[in-house]
C-alpha cells in the first residue's frame, strides 16, 4: 500500500520523526514545498513512489510536487482517532481533505485568498485557527465580517461607570461622535464592525502583535506557524488599511522573528511607495539572564517599528526629541541679559517658512543688551556644590548658553553688512530667507571664522531618528498604569512618540491588539479620541482598569511629562456572543461533563450546517471512544465560525433576547453615523 510505503521511507530519516515515533508531517510538508534534496532522494529510493510522483521528460525525472503535497494533506494519509471521527461525520473541507489542526495546512491556499479567524480569549487555550477561501466561501466571507450586536455597554467617566441594564439617563447609552471605545472580542470581526463608523476616519494606528515565538506572556495564541501568522497578519492589516484615513499612518511593532516577512507582506497591503521608517527601539539592557548566552549567539535588545503612511501624508507634525546625557563641552558661552521669553521670540523668527530685513531688524533689537560671557567664568562665580547641581543648572539654562561655528555662506552675508551692529549678538538673513544668528567680534583675519551662533538648546535634544535608545524600558515600566503585566507591556513614552509626531489632539488612535492598554492610555493623557479592541479575558482586569485609573488622574507613565490631572471618559462594550458561548462551555468542561455539551451540541443549530444531525447520531459510541481533548476539538470544530457572535442586521431577533437599551446603543453607533 503507497501510504505504508511512504510512512516506512520517512521513518528511515530521523528528521521526520517526533520524540513519540511520529511523523513530523510539517517538516516533511516544508521539504516538499522547497524540494529539499534529502527528500527527493528518499522518495525516489522506492519505486512505487518514484513512480507515482516523478515523471520522466527526456531523460529527466520531475517531481510531482503537488500531487505530493495534496497526498499529505489527503484524510487517508495517517489519520489519528481524532482525525478518523472527524472524516467519518464529514469534517472535511471541500476538497475531500480534512482540515488539519497542525496549522501547516495553511500553506497549500494563496495567501491572498484565505481569511484567518484567529479566536482565543484566555491565557491557556489554544484553538484551532479557521480558514475561509474568499473564492469558494464568499457569502462565508460576507458574514463573518457583517457588523456586530454590542453588548455589556459601560461608560466609565470621573463620576461612575453605568451599565446598560441598569436604569440610565439617555445619554450613557448613546455612543458620542468623541467617545473613546473599548471592545472586547474577536479583533477580525471587530475591525469589520468598525468599518462603517470609522472607515477612512483613523489617524494613526499603532499594533503590537503576537511575534510568533511560542512563549509570549499576553497569553495570546503565539504558536502560529510561519505561514499561518502571515495570514493571521494579513487579514487584520487589510482591514486596517481601510480605518486609516488618506493621510494616515500604521505603525507596527514586531521582534527579529517575523520582521522581515511583515515588512514584505506590509509592503504588498499599503505599497512599497508608502513604506517610511523602521524603527529600532532599544527595549532591554546588555544584562541578566540573557548575557549567559551571550558565546553562543548576540543577546537581543532591540525591536522594530515598522511605518507605512497613506498616500496624502505629508510630515510628521512634531519629532519628540530626547535630552543628551552629558554636557557638549563646545557650549561654552554664556549670553547674560537674554529671557526665555526672547529666547522663544527668537525660535518663532527661525521657525518661519522665509525669513526677510523686517525679521533681521526684530532678532536685533531682542538681541540688543545681550553679552557674552566665558562660562567657565559663570559657572565659578555660582559656586555649585558638586557636578550634578552644576549639570542641572547647565541644561536648565541651555537656552541661553552658546557655541560658535564657521559656516561659508554666513560670512559672505554678514561681510556685505555695511553697518555692523554694535552689540555682541546680531541677526542675519541669507538669500534664501534663511536667518541666522552670529558673534560681531569675529576672527576677521581668518578665511573661515567660527562666527555663527549655535544656542544650546537647539543642540542638546537630539532627533531619535530612526534608533530609539533613550526610552527606558524596564524597571518602574512593569507598575505603569497601575497594573501588573510582565515582560509584555511596552513604555507610554514609545507611544508618547509616535502619537506626537503622528497626530493633533482629537485624532484618532486605534490599537487592536490592545493588552496592558498601553495605548488607550497614553492617547487619553494626550488628549486624543482612541479605539482599543482585545480578546482576552483579562481585558477588564488590566486594561479597563488602567484606563479607570487614568481617568483618576494617576501619575505613572508619561503624566508628568503631559501635566496629566485626570478626567475625561470612555465606552467599554462586548461583541454580543452567539456560537462563542458553547465554545467556551467545551474549554471550560471537564471530563464529566463534556459528554452532556456533547449533547447539547450534536442537537444546536449553530454547527457546521454541512453535517446532519442524523449523521452525529450514527457516532455516539466512536466519541464516547475518543481521549478527553480529542472530545474538546471535535466539538470546537462543530461550531459554525459564522455564528460566534450575533449579527446587527439580526438585532431585533427574540431568540437573542437583546435589550431596548442595547438596541438604542447599537442603533447610535451604527445607524447614527454622519
Amino acid at each position: 500500500m503507497l501510504n505504508k510505503k511512504i510512512e516506512n521511507l520517512l521513518k528511515s530519516n530521523k528528521k521526520y520523526i517526533s520524540e513519540k515515533n511520529e511523523i513530523l508531517k510539517a517538516k516533511v510538508y516544508e521539504d516538499a514545498v522547497n524540494i529539499n534534496k534529502e527528500l527527493i532522494e528518499l522518495l525516489l529510493s522506492d519505486g512505487k513512489v518514484r513512480e507515482t510522483y516523478f515523471t520522466e521528460i527526456n531523460g529527466v525525472l520531475v517531481f510531482d510536487k503537488q500531487g505530493f503535497l495534496n497526498f499529505l494533506e489527503s484524510k487517508d494519509f495517517l489519520p489519528d482517532s481524532y482525525t478518523a471521527f472527524k472524516n467519518k461525520i464529514g469534517l472535511t473541507d471541500r476538497n475531500g481533505n480534512y482540515l488539519l489542526d497542525n496549522d501547516d495546512i495553511v500553506l497549500s491556499f494563496p495567501y491572498k485568498d484565505c481569511v484567518l479567524v484567529g479566536g482565543q480569549d484566555k491565557d491557556d487555550q489554544k484553538r484551532e485557527e479557521k480558514m475561509y477561501n474568499e473564492i469558494l466561501a464568499s457569502e462565508e466571507i460576507s458574514t463573518l465580517f457583517s457588523p456586530k450586536v454590542l453588548t455589556n455597554i459601560k461608560r466609565f467617566g470621573k463620576i461612575s461607570s453605568q451599565s446598560v441594564s441598569q436604569s440610565v439617563s439617555q445619554s450613557d447609552v448613546i455612543f458620542s461622535e468623541n467617545d473613546n471605545l473599548i471592545i472586547k472580542g474577536n479583533n477580525l470581526i471587530a475591525l469589520a464592525s468598525l468599518l462603517k463608523r470609522y472607515e477612512g476616519k483613523v489617524k494613526c494606528i499603532y499594533i503590537d502583535p503576537p511575534y510568533n515565538t511560542g512563549n509570549d506572556s499576553f497569553g495570546y495564541n503565539d504558536r502560529f506557524n510561519h505561514s499561518t501568522w502571515l495570514v493571521f497578519m494579513k487579514n487584520r492589516l487589510e482591514l486596517a488599511k481601510r480605518l486609516l484615513s488618506d493621510d494616515g499612518v500604521i505603525t507596527v511593532q514586531c521582534d527579529d522573528r517575523e520582521q522581515a516577512y511583515l515588512k514584505v507582506l506590509i509592503d504588498e497591503i499599503f505599497g512599497r511607495e508608502n513604506f517610511l521608517n523602521c524603527v529600532a527601539v532599544k527595549m532591554s539592557e546588555n544584562t541578566g539572564v540573557k548575557m549567559s548566552h551571550a558565546k553562543n549567539r548576540f543577546p537581543k535588545l532591540k525591536e522594530y517599528i515598522l511605518i507605512y503612511t497613506k498616500p496624502s501624508f505629508k510630515e510628521f507634525i512634531e519629532i519628540d526629541k530626547y535630552k543628551e546625557e552629558e554636557w557638549d563641552s563646545e557650549n561654552n558661552i554664556f549670553i547674560e541679559n537674554l529671557t526665555g521669553e526672547q529666547r522663544n521670540l527668537l525660535v518663532n523668527l527661525e521657525k518661519k517658512e522665509r525669513n526677510n530685513e523686517e525679521d533681521v531688524i526684530i532678532g536685533n533689537n531682542i538681541l540688543k543688551f545681550a553679552k557674552k560671557v566665558p562660562l567657565s567664568d559663570k559657572i565659578k562665580s555660582l559656586n555649585f556644590k558638586n557636578e550634578e547641581e552644576k549639570k542641572e543648572w547647565l541644561f536648565k539654562n541651555s537656552y541661553r548658553i552658546i557655541k560658535t561655528a564657521g559656516s561659508s555662506s554666513l560670512i559672505k552675508v554678514v561681510k556685505k553688512i555695511k553697518e555692523m551692529p554694535k552689540q555682541d549678538l546680531a541677526a542675519a538673513v541669507s538669500k534664501k530667507g534663511v536667518l541666522f544668528f552670529y558673534i560681531t567680534d569675529f576672527n576677521r583675519g581668518t578665511k573661515e571664522p567660527r562666527l555663527r551662533v549655535i544656542f544650546a538648546d537647539s543642540n542638546i535634544f537630539k532627533n531619535p531618528c530612526d534608533f530609539w535608545q533613550d526610552i527606558k524600558t524596564s524597571g518602574a515600566i512593569s507598575d505603569e498604569g497601575g497594573v501588573k503585566f510582565v515582560n509584555s507591556k511596552k513604555p507610554e513614552k514609545i507611544l508618547y512618540r509616535l502619537i506626537k509626531m503622528i497626530t493633533k489632539p482629537n485624532d484618532i488612535i486605534l490599537d487592536f491588539f490592545l493588552g496592558s492598554g498601553t495605548t488607550a492610555a497614553a492617547a487619553h493623557k494626550m488628549g486624543r479620541r482612541y479605539i482599543g479592541i482585545e480578546q482576552m479575558d483579562y481585558i477588564e482586569d488590566i486594561a479597563v482598569k488602567r484606563l479607570k485609573k487614568v481617568i483618576d488622574g494617576e501619575q505613572t507613565g508619561i503624566s508628568k511629562t503631559v501635566n496629566w490631572q485626570g478626567g475625561g471618559s470612555f465606552v467599554y462594550c462586548e461583541l454580543k456572543e452567539n456560537g462563542q458561548k458553547l465554545i467556551d462551555s467545551v474549554l471550560s468542561s471537564d471530563g464529566e461533563s463534556i459528554d452532556e455539551i456533547k449533547e447539547k451540541i450534536f442537537s444546536d443549530d449553530r454547527i457546521v450546517p454541512y453535517i446532519t444531525k442524523q449523521e452525529l447520531k450514527k457516532v455516539d459510541k466512536d466519541f464516547f471512544d475518543l481521549k478527553f481533548e480529542e472530545k474538546k476539538k471535535v466539538l470546537i470544530d462543530l461550531v459554525d465560525k459564522n455564528k460566534l457572535y450575533v449579527n446587527y442586521s439580526d438585532i431585533n431577533n427574540e431568540e437573542y433576547d437583546i435589550s431596548k437599551e442595547e438596541k438604542q446603543f447599537n442603533d447610535s453607533f451604527y445607524k447614527d453615523v454622519k
